[in-house]
C-alpha cells in the first residue's frame, strides 16, 4: 500500500478488505475486534478476503453496557467517567480484547449512528487500535463522524477501522514501550 494512500477514506469494501487481509499477512499481525456501534461489521468486511482466516482470530460484539464490562473487562468507573461513544471507552474495550484473545491487534469501535443522544452528534465513531508488540501493548485511538443513514454510517466505520491499520502499524516504529497515542 502506498503511503498516500493510508489516510484516504475506504472504497471499495471488499477490494479494500483484501488489501487489509494482504497487509496484515504481510506483516504477521492477527486481528480481534471488539465492536459496539458497527456490530461485527469490521469482523465481518475482513472476513470477505480470501485466506481471512489467517488474520481474523475472532470478533467480541458487545452491544451492550454490561457486555462490555464482562466479555471485555471494561472498568466500571471509565464507563461512568465517560460517555460511551468516548476514546477511552474504546481504549478499554481493545485492551480487553487483547487481553482475551492471542491477537497481535484489537480493533474496538464504540459510537451513535443516528441521533439517538440528544449530547453526541449523529455518526459519531471512538475507534482504538491496540497492537501487543513484544508483550508490551501500544494504543491509538481517534474519533471520526460519518454521514448517512444509520447503516451507512456503520459500514463508513467499519471500513475506516480497517484502512487505519496500515497507518497506526507504522506509527509503532516511533513509540516507546508502555506508550499509546492519539490519530
Amino acid at each position: 500500500m502506498r503511503e498516500d494512500e493510508r489516510d484516504e477514506p475506504v472504497t471499495g469494501e471488499s477490494n479494500r478488505a483484501g488489501e487489509i487481509a494482504a497487509y496484515l499477512k504481510r506483516h504477521g499481525l492477527v486481528i480481534v475486534t471488539a465492536e459496539s456501534c458497527t456490530a461485527g461489521l469490521i469482523a465481518a468486511s475482513l472476513a470477505e478476503a480470501p485466506g481471512a482466516g489467517k488474520v481474523l482470530e475472532c470478533a467480541f460484539v458487545v452491544y451492550d453496557v454490561s457486555a462490555k464490562q464482562r466479555c471485555l473487562g471494561v472498568p466500571a468507573d471509565v464507563l461512568e467517567r465517560h460517555n460511551l461513544t468516548s476514546e477511552p471507552v474504546a481504549l478499554a474495550m481493545a485492551a480487553g480484547a487483547l487481553r482475551n484473545s492471542d491477537a497481535d491487534l484489537a480493533i474496538s469501535n464504540t459510537g451513535v449512528a443516528d441521533g439517538t443522544d440528544p449530547e453526541i452528534e449523529a455518526g459519531t465513531q471512538c475507534f482504538a487500535w491496540a497492537f501487543r508488540q513484544e508483550g508490551v501493548p501500544r494504543a491509538f485511538s481517534e474519533t471520526r463522524v460519518f454521514h448517512g443513514d444509520r447503516n451507512e454510517v456503520r459500514r463508513a466505520a467499519a471500513e475506516h477501522a480497517l484502512g487505519r491499520v496500515p497507518h497506526y502499524h507504522g506509527k509503532l516504529t516511533s513509540m516507546r514501550p508502555g506508550s499509546s497515542g492519539h490519530g
